[in-house]
């Protein structure tokens, strides 16, 4: 993760850095929100502003991002109407986004919506597909399929919104209507990309998708991972069959979360390397939250360092801890 610590302290290599320009912090700053820095983003922020160093638009996307995965709802609200009435900037989509994912993620759904419509720009689906992403994670419904209908108005052949909408059904328990939206996207012909994960070990790429068996070393893979899994609720780990996005029992549920992309690419770095080697994997969606539990007890149980770079930030587990405070 960035040090930002020996970055700003003086007689380290910060002060050969004669010309700390705006490109240098902006990347400090975004390569922090990329980690869960949020404070520290922050401060460097502010520090950029105090060094006298004029902030960009770049610059408000990094640190309005960070606000957004840290829940600093103040300071990012703090900030974008700064970017608007001290520097004069004319805020864009990606700035926006980060509003509405700022709101969103703290739980002010309503305040997500006015945002969208006060600032006139109900036609961006970025926002749409964002605010969206909240109301899965608070599993509201209702406000998740008003958001849906939006958003499947602009772009009717993204399976994002269908994958979402069925997702939020279905943590909710509402079967025949998490149903019927996979049915209306195969009748409209909208095809989801599985989820996939990657880890990569002497020049080889291993890529593993949910039950997989297509690895060469697939039963070693499973049976390790079959008794991590028992060594890991020894020590408090226990599966949240709530997060199954299929109508299954109990028993059924706990299969389907235990062969995660992530939790196979995770076990096979573990007995393809020595004790102590960090083991480092991606994934191309969001890393759930069992798998994310997971690789928390993971990195405490065998004390590994473990990186899962999921399709928004960097989570770095280490001694039963994750970098992202378990707010992604």
């Amino acid at each position: 993760m960035p040090n930002v610590e020996a970055w700003m302290m003086p007689g380290r290599f910060s002060d050969k850095l004669a010309d700390r320009n705006v490109v240098l912090w902006t990347s400090m700053i975004s390569g922090c929100a990329l980690h869960g820095q949020g404070k520290e983003a922050s401060c460097l922020f502010e520090s950029m502003i105090n060094e006298g160093i004029m902030p960009n638009e770049v610059s408000f996307v990094g640190v309005l991002t960070a606000c957004s995965h840290a829940g600093l709802l103040d300071e990012g609200c703090k900030y974008f109407r700064s970017m608007k009435e001290v520097y004069g900037m004319r805020p864009g989509v990606e700035h926006f986004t980060c509003m509405v994912d700022l709101y969103g993620r703290a739980g002010q759904l309503n305040e997500a919506r006015d945002f969208i419509y006060t600032n006139g720009i109900s036609h961006l689906s970025a926002v749409w597909r964002s605010f969206l992403s909240s109301c899965r994670l608070h599993k509201n419904i209702k406000m998740g399929k008003w958001v849906s209908e939006k958003l499947l108005e602009l772009e009717p052949l993204d399976a994002g919104p269908y994958i979402l909408l069925s997702n939020i059904c279905a943590t909710n328990h509402r079967w025949e209507e998490a149903a019927k939206v996979r049915s209306l996207m195969q009748k409209r012909g909208v095809k989801k990309h599985p989820g996939q994960s990657w880890i990569q070990l002497k020049n080889q790429v291993h890529n593993f998708v949910m039950g997989d068996r297509s690895h060469p070393q697939d039963a070693e893979i499973y049976s390790y991972l079959d008794k991590l899994i028992g060594k890991l609720k020894e020590i408090g780990y226990s599966t949240n069959v709530k997060l199954v996005m299929q109508d299954v029992e109990e028993e059924q549920g706990e299969v389907l979360l235990g062969f995660h992309s992530e939790k196979l690419a995770v076990a096979y770095g573990i007995i393809s390397t020595s004790s102590g080697t960090p083991i480092r994997v991606m994934k191309n969606l969001r890393i759930c939250i069992d798998c994310h539990n997971f690789v928390k007890y993971t990195s405490q149980l065998l004390g590994r360092e473990i990186v899962v770079r999921d399709i928004h930030r960097f989570h770095h587990f280490k001694r039963g801890r994750c970098s992202c405070g378990d707010y992604w």
